[in-house]
């Protein structure tokens, strides 16, 4: 005689796992941490002295001055990203590739920045950045300017000082598709005949589209709702979300203007992150 199904009572709970309960001190935190704030501003941002409404949300949109906003906010988060793949995909398939004591030494020194702040890191671009500074005298140096020029204060010295903050993130994601490739697919290409440009766009990029995916998305979310760096990099003039929600907090007490450009905001990063995690799998699937 076969034995019985169990039957559905029987089965085991997740509740009655011990490990499961485990991750309820973490659930605990995130509830009161995250999920609490996050749903008092999205009731406030819907809330007026007669009840529901949706009339913030109608007053920021047919201002044109936010719309400049959320366009400063996706335009330096998307030059932020570009510089940092740029810079940050080679950057990953040298970690991959280097011996063992040099990818030490490069891991430290793109992880080690991490352990400071932001503030700390911002402060130090502003010396960098400004006519004095390390960017301009190079450029002197090299002949591409004829006297000495101010980046800080402007789009362009606020995507460097942001782009070396989030770099690592771009380099780790790529970093960590790259070690998994073997180096012989590309010989084997070479041994075909492929040209070197041919095995990068048919074998080598297809093969790093998920960690590519993964550090856009990464690099864009941080960069769309950064806060600090924008304040000391190009100051108040120059209005992103972040900033602009700040402000509505900090300096107008205008809690509801503020909650609705915070809910504006969220839905922008949670937006990316849904999209990049879509992209990343159908991705990781094909290859």
């Amino acid at each position: 005689m076969t034995a019985a199904a169990p039957s559905k009572s029987r089965l085991p709970s997740p509740w009655r796992d011990p490990v499961a309960l485990l991750a309820v001190p973490a659930v605990i935190y995130f509830a009161v941490v995250y999920a609490y704030p996050l749903v008092w501003l999205l009731l406030k941002s819907f809330s007026s002295p007669t009840g529901f409404t949706l009339q913030p949300y109608i007053g920021f949109m047919s201002d044109p001055f936010n719309w400049r906003v959320i366009g400063n906010t996706l335009r330096i988060a998307a030059w932020v990203t570009v510089f940092c793949l740029i810079v940050g995909y080679p950057a990953a398939f040298a970690l991959a590739r280097a011996g063992a004591f040099v990818q030490i030494v490069m891991l430290v020194s793109i992880i080690l920045p991490l352990s400071i702040g932001a503030v700390v890191k911002a402060f130090a671009w502003q010396i960098v950045l400004r006519r004095d500074g390390v960017v301009s005298q190079l450029m002197l140096g090299l002949g591409i300017w004829d006297e000495p020029q101010r980046l800080l204060f402007t789009e362009t010295g606020l995507v460097l000082g942001a782009a070396n903050i989030f770099l690592p993130f771009m380099i780790l994601p790529v970093y960590s598709v790259v070690k998994l490739i073997d180096p012989r697919l590309s010989e084997a290409g070479a041994t075909l005949g492929a040209t070197p440009l041919y095995r990068f766009s048919h074998v080598t990029l297809p093969l790093t589209l998920p960690g590519v995916v993964s550090g856009i998305a990464f690099v864009f979310s941080m960069s769309v709702s950064m806060f600090v760096i924008p304040s000391l990099l190009i100051g108040d003039r120059f209005q992103t979300l972040s900033t602009l929600t700040g402000r509505s907090f900090l300096l107008m007490r205008n809690e509801q203007l503020g909650s609705t450009t915070a809910v504006v905001l969220l839905v922008l990063a949670v937006s990316i992150v849904v999209v990049s995690t879509w992209l990343g799998r159908r991705l990781g699937g094909r290859t």
